[in-house]
């Protein structure tokens, strides 16, 4: 017969067994899940890597696909990179300051664009490409607001 002592800290130990192993299978179920979208982030990160290089291995602005969806990188303005390397949109801005021939404010850019100037709605995308050229290199924005193109 065994020792109601002995017994009763078999079952203790048991209980408590039972319970690390209880902890570490969660554990071990959450540790293979991050893994597991560990490895989708890297097969996202490689194809993602090789289809920046092609596209910058081509003429004109390179695109890639951000959730499913086409999107057009804005290259920063360097020496062998044309402003054709922009896309249409870009380059019509780009003109439009040109014409204006000084600083410009994004309400001017946009009624040179033929834009509903009237709607804010309307400029705020023409404001975050015009930040977005001035951040690439292709415009230089002043402290009251105007754009300029960089010589």
């Amino acid at each position: 017969m065994v020792d109601p002592e002995v017994h009763e800290r078999l079952t203790a130990r048991r209980a408590e067994l039972d319970e690390l192993e209880e902890h570490l299978v969660k554990q071990l179920s959450e540790v293979r899940a991050e893994r597991d979208e560990l490895a989708v982030a890297v097969r996202v990160w490689q194809r993602m890597s090789e289809q920046l290089a092609d596209e910058r291995a081509t003429a004109g602005s390179p695109v890639v696909q951000v959730a499913g969806r086409a999107v057009r990188l804005i290259p920063d303005r360097a020496s062998g990179v044309a402003e054709s390397a922009l896309p249409a949109d870009y380059q019509r801005i780009l003109a439009a300051l040109r014409q204006a021939g000084g600083p410009v404010a994004t309400r001017a850019v946009g009624e040179a664009l033929g834009l509903d100037t009237g709607v804010r709605g309307k400029l705020e995308p023409l404001r975050g490409k015009l930040t977005k050229l001035a951040d690439r290199g292709w415009l230089h924005k002043r402290g009251d607001g105007k754009f300029t193109v960089r010589p």
